[in-house]
């Protein structure tokens, strides 16, 4: 009997965390870079709760040794991120204020330890983005305009190999990244996008460097900030920095990037949302919806997606936030619950000057209409966070 009670109590605790090795089906993690101004952390966020009612608990909060954040910066840059596959055993985050990348093991919730560039790649400007594939780390500096790329080792180690410039053609910094396959393709923040071939792992310029067609038909007001990138490496969407919701979606099927097509509130195209700034966006796991945060306006929009041939419709947007204005001010990255479907729910970074919190959303589809509605357990404070803008969920979606 005692065996058997022993071995209860063993099956009960790993359905509520996770096994060196091996992921729990039952264990969803919200990951936040809490980008603190002395001694930065990550926090562990467990999701919870009903459908009705979803939630999410503080679980650990891991101090990333000396790193400091900056409290700021793009929305669009991914200042947490992982290897895009469940099993995914680190995370990695940067450090703005020191320019160093702390590796975290999953499982234990561990510093594996801290990774520092060359001492010219600086990133105290607005912010050190990350992407992840597995043999490599890029990070792009936005002090330095450099991309420093890292071999991952084992332990969630990693190495400097290199750096490369990395600038916009309006001189701006990369806003943005995103990776599939051998293309690396950024942002700038500037009104400017371009793609790199990772293919020998340093990244190599494929000479597409254009404005956006929404910063030209703007003359100069919106910039492409947030990008994502289809499961089949198609297409490359990016979510405007504008007054607008905006999104722009380019062909690159070809290995470099194609014209934009532009998608906003205005003009002979459908649609998206009312919501004020779109510079976070992210995919669906199906693929069926973009996501997107209204950064100035404190809500979230989504809009219907067309895989297939890159198109976007219709959508919905959420009322502001709770907790908007009073006390947070900024509505920051997006990410889903779900690794299936259009992912269920919705987080939410929500940047605070001095505190910061996670935002839950319900996603409801019924047809061609879609709803956004805040979980009634929304507005989770990040007690280690005074500038959240960053956030992941574990396991990953596959993509």
């Amino acid at each position: 009997m005692k065996s058997k009670v022993i071995l209860a109590v063993f099956l009960l605790l790993s359905a509520i965390t996770i096994v060196a090795g091996e992921t729990s089906s039952q264990t969803t993690y919200v990951i936040t870079n809490d980008d603190a101004l002395f001694t930065n952390s990550v926090s562990f966020f467990a999701a919870g709760g009903t459908a009705g009612t979803p939630t999410l608990t503080l679980a650990f909060a891991t101090s990333l040794g000396t790193g400091q954040g900056i409290g700021g910066g793009y929305f669009g840059l991914q200042r947490v991120n992982m290897l895009a596959d469940p099993s995914a055993q680190c995370v990695y985050a940067s450090n703005a204020g020191t320019s160093d990348i702390a590796g975290v093991v999953i499982a234990t919730h561990q510093l594996a330890g801290q990774f520092s560039p060359s001492p010219t790649d600086v990133g105290d400007a607005v912010g050190i983005g990350l992407v992840v594939n597995s043999n490599y780390v890029y990070a792009s500096y936005t002090a330095s305009n450099t991309i420093a790329t890292f071999s991952v080792l084992p332990g969630c180690q990693l190495s400097f190999i290199d750096d490369v410039p990395a600038a916009g053609l309006n001189g701006g910094s990369i806003a943005g990244m995103a990776l599939h396959g051998n293309m690396l393709v950024v942002a700038y923040g500037d009104g400017s996008i371009e793609s790199f071939n990772i293919a020998n792992g340093v990244p190599v310029s494929n000479g597409d460097a254009q404005n956006s067609s929404g910063f030209v038909a703007s003359l100069g007001i919106d910039f492409p900030e947030g990008v994502d990138i289809t499961q089949d490496g198609h297409y490359a969407v990016f979510g405007d920095s504008s007054i607008a919701t905006k999104v722009e979606v380019s062909d690159i099927s070809s290995g470099r990037l194609a014209p934009t097509v532009l998608y906003t509130v205005s003009g002979i195209v459908k649609a998206v949302g009312p919501g004020v700034n779109s510079g976070s966006v992210r995919l669906s796991p199906d693929q069926t919806m973009v996501f997107l945060g209204n950064n100035d306006g404190g809500s979230v929009s989504a809009a219907f997606f067309n895989a297939r041939t890159g198109k976007v419709s219709g959508g919905c947007t959420s009322p502001s936030l709770l907790g908007f204005y009073n006390p947070w001010a900024f509505a920051g990255a997006v990410a889903t619950r779900d690794t299936t479907g259009n992912g269920g729910v919705l987080y939410v970074a929500e940047y605070g000057f001095v505190d910061s919190y996670v935002g839950i959303v319900k996603i409801g589809v019924t047809g061609s209409a879609c709803t956004l509605t805040e979980s009634s357990a929304s507005e989770v404070s990040d007690v280690q966070s005074n500038g959240l803008l960053s956030i992941a969920v574990y396991p990953p979606r596959s993509f």
